[in-house]
């Protein structure tokens, strides 16, 4: 029994509520620091009042994965999750723009975030269940395809609002330009019907075959899983593992404290505390024979496959580059280029609509190199194409820095899409096929750590950095970024590539 092959218009509809998803991240990545800081938030805080989106994707990610391992319900084992998330993501949208306090917006990104992440998750590992192996390049360039033009509308829309529609972008000190409020009510509801969309238009294997699938294949990918897979982690080493972390935690908090740094910094290190503690208690609990949810999730991260293992540091850089641009960029863009920080200024917020331009390009060059990636792949193979196109990223963040006219910032934005194309689809499709069945949306959870954790550091020091270092001026928050993205390609290297290209008929 194995799974059969899918039409392009059966990929095409499970993987459309992508569209919708990235749609309300677009409007998040490129809006989020312009709230932020019309609301009254300095330069340098606005990276830790980032710290919701990752902080949720952290927590939330692997749980929804290993509960929806474990689901079967009238929709299905993933489509739940999609629906509900959706439901949560499309009411935060609504209420972003409208903010009174900067509280209530950092607030309110926090809940967008976590219920962006209950539905993103399942959607990866939706590929992995119902696409045969060699299907599963061409599924995940198909989430790229929708993922960049979700994005590429949901950025320029207050562009679009201001310019074409007239709509003023513009307005009193500590409110939110209208052209800003209508773009989160549209992509509420683009976000709502694009996931409805696949929910009703997609079916689901029940577990029974999904076991039959794993049972008929256990011969082929024997030999492959098990050299991937780590053997189980004992209590000792989990045990040892919690200590060490909880102790280089409370030791650096310590320091921070006595040196008066950043408060922004206690961030990294108390969760490094907090993450020792919960495998210290999950080492005790299977010492004391007790297995549940919590012990499987703590132990299972310690028996990451190899090549997850490894794939972790390109992502860790990749996402840490991605994370300087979206919080950045605004910046970047209205002092370095247009020299202003007036947030109330028709030249402040004409900049922040071109920025959301920039992002358009970015997204939109995605879409359009989303299905000639595998293609490349099949010739050149898997980490070198995503070699290739990080590298590309990472000089046109860097570029920036030189450029003075705001038409010529469109040519960084070519390379940018190229790698957020990458990044989207081929980690992914080099990871799904060194996964077990049973733990594909676990696991898939799980990777998204190495999305979130680098997040988290950007975060946390990137506006101590951009302070202390070079005297508050964003731009070179951008040169570290592409600085990381090279770096996350020369990684790639490492990564020991079985991933088979399949290009549809």
């Amino acid at each position: 029994m194995e799974k059969r092959k899918l039409s392009f218009w059966e990929i095409w509809n499970m993987s459309f509520g992508f569209l919708g998803i990235q749609f309300g991240f677009a409007l998040q990545n490129a809006n989020t620091s312009r709230i932020f800081e019309t609301l009254g938030a300095k330069i340098d805080e606005i990276p830790i009042l980032w710290i919701a989106a990752p902080v949720s994707g952290l927590i939330i990610q692997p749980i929804i994965g290993y509960f929806s391992d474990r689901t079967w319900t009238r929709l299905g084992r993933r489509r739940p999750y999609f629906l509900v998330g959706a439901i949560l993501s499309s009411a935060a949208l609504f209420v972003m723009p409208n903010s009174p306090t900067l509280w209530i917006a950092a607030g309110t990104l926090w809940i967008m975030d976590a219920s962006i992440n209950v539905s993103m998750e399942p959607f990866r590992a939706f590929v992995g269940d119902n696409l045969p192996e060699k299907q599963r390049t061409l599924g995940f360039a198909m989430q790229s395809f929708f993922i960049g033009t979700g994005a590429v509308v949901g950025s320029v829309l207050p562009y679009l609002f201001s310019n074409v529609f007239g709509v003023s972008n513009t307005a009193p000190e500590g409110i939110i330009p209208d052209s800003v409020k209508w773009s989160f009510y549209i992509g509420g509801i683009a976000f709502l019907l694009s996931v409805l969309w696949t929910v009703f238009k997609t079916t689901e294997y029940t577990p029974d075959e999904l076991h039959q699938f794993e049972k008929q294949s256990k011969k082929e990918k024997e030999a492959f899983v098990n050299n991937e897979i780590e053997p189980s982690v004992s209590i000792k080493k989990q045990l040892s593992m919690g200590v060490s972390l909880a102790v280089i935690g409370a030791l650096v908090s310590f320091l921070i404290f006595e040196n008066s740094l950043a408060k922004e910094l206690y961030i990294l290190f108390i969760g490094l505390v907090f993450m020792g503690v919960l495998f210290i208690i999950a080492s005790q609990l299977r010492n004391s024979k007790v297995d549940n949810g919590f012990t499987v999730i703590m132990t299972d991260l310690l028996n990451m496959p190899g090549t997850m293992k490894k794939l972790a540091w390109v992502q860790f850089f990749s996402w840490f580059a991605l994370f300087s641009m979206w919080i950045y960029t605004t910046q970047a863009v209205t002092q370095h280029i247009f020299g202003t920080t007036d947030t109330t200024s028709k030249i402040y917020n004409d900049a922040a609509d071109w920025v959301s331009v920039l992002f358009t390009v970015y997204n939109g060059i995605a879409a359009a190199v989303a299905f000639l990636l595998p293609i490349i792949a099949k010739k050149v193979g898997v980490r070198a194409t995503h070699l290739l196109a990080l590298c590309a990223g990472g000089v046109g963040l860097i570029s920036i820095y030189f450029i003075g006219d705001k038409q010529m910032l469109i040519l960084p934005m070519l390379g940018v899409g190229i790698a957020w194309a990458s990044i989207l689809s081929m980690p992914y499709a080099m990871l799904s096929g060194a996964l077990p069945a049973a733990k594909m949306g676990y696991y898939m959870g799980v990777f998204n750590f190495f999305v979130v954790i680098p997040q988290i550091v950007a975060a946390t020091i990137l506006g101590f950095i951009i302070k202390q270092f070079f005297n508050s001026e964003p731009i070179y928050a951008l040169i570290i970024g592409g600085v990381s993205m090279i770096f996350a390609g020369l990684l790639t290297l490492r990564v020991n590539n079985k991933t088979k290209i399949e290009i549809h008929e």
